[in-house]
């Protein structure tokens, strides 16, 4: 793919988050979410791209925008094919609730190249750059801690362990403090928080825990991005989602799913924005004179390259969708 894609998908990102912050901390996560889709979905229909929306916002029936098989681009001829996933406001609740860690983000690869995941839940395990080769979702948590802590040359009371604050994890919890680490429990927005184990900042190490699998996939490529490690299996809840497992995946539907699995290939871009502020990225700010500033961050698996936008916006000057 285009190097320049990369930077298109930013403006994509832009675009989502202009729309959903003017609604941070209003208590309306419906509405919230359909600006961010509106703007990333008018962002994107303007770029030369032919591209199919693999994890999106629900089937065709569920979505009006963005929804999972819809083409979007200008699908001229000799535009790269492309798979899609799409979150255009990760942490739903937060921007609601004007929360940190609410992000708009997006995910691409050559056609074929990301999982078509199930919107179910996935098992998920996730560390940085330090945590490959080294983390391993078949063995307990107890060990992946000690086993992380040897890699990052920490002592496990220096290691933190995050996770969705829900009563499924109380059993991870429980483990992480009896060995020592230190558990750091996060609302909702867990694609934020796997990318955030990436960055030493961030002051978390590893991800654990239940979580969506559209989210997995998306994490999954960021982290390919970004050098990390991550691992998923799917957890279907009832036959009805076990049968749409062995539909999408295969009758081996329940093996660990590796990035490569997730996301393959060595052309793979991501970008997120940030809605509202949070450990990796700041929030949008809106100025007087209708000016706005975004925090990005893009990166591709081919080149390995991170880069980081600091954005002002002049919305006199931008296309309504823009914004």
């Amino acid at each position: 793919m285009d190097r320049e894609l990369a930077l298109n998908i930013v403006r994509v990102t832009e675009a989502a988050a202009l729309g959903c912050a003017k609604y941070l901390g209003r208590g309306d996560k419906e509405i919230a979410d359909q600006a961010a889709v509106d703007g990333m979905r008018g962002m994107f229909q303007v770029l030369d791209i032919n591209g199919t929306v693999v994890i999106g916002e629900g089937e065709m029936d569920e979505a009006p925008m963005l929804y999972i098989g819809e083409k979007i681009g200008t699908c001229a001829p000799g535009t790269p094919e492309i798979d899609i996933a799409v979150d255009p406001l990760d942490g739903t609740n937060l921007c609601a609730k004007g929360l940190p860690n609410a992000l708009a983000v997006v995910a691409v690869a050559p056609k074929g190249c990301l999982l078509h995941a199930p919107d179910m839940y996935m098992e998920k395990i996730a560390a940085g750059p330090k945590g490959v080769g080294v983390i391993d979702i078949t063995k307990p948590l107890d060990v992946n801690i000690f086993n992380l802590a040897k890699s990052l040359g920490k002592d496990v009371t220096e290691i933190t362990v995050t996770m969705l604050d829900r009563p499924r994890h109380q059993k991870y919890i429980d483990i992480a403090r009896r060995v020592g680490a230190r558990v750091k429990l996060f609302g909702d927005g867990d694609v934020a928080t796997a990318i955030a184990t990436c960055f030493d900042d961030s002051g978390v190490d590893l991800l654990i825990g239940k979580g969506g699998a559209p989210e997995g996939v998306i994490a999954a490529a960021a982290l390919k991005c970004l050098g990390g490690e991550f691992q998923g299996r799917l957890v279907p809840e009832n036959d009805i989602e076990t049968k749409r497992c062995i539909e999408m995946i295969g009758d081996n539907w329940n093996k660990v799913l590796t990035m490569e699995d997730l996301a393959k290939g060595d052309d793979v871009i991501f970008a997120a924005t940030g809605v509202s502020d949070g450990e990796l990225l700041k929030g949008v700010r809106y100025y007087a004179n209708k000016q706005a500033r975004t925090y990005s961050v893009v990166t591709r698996s081919k080149s390995g390259t991170i880069r980081f936008i600091d954005t002002i916006h002049t919305f006199d000057k931008k296309p309504k969708y823009a914004y």
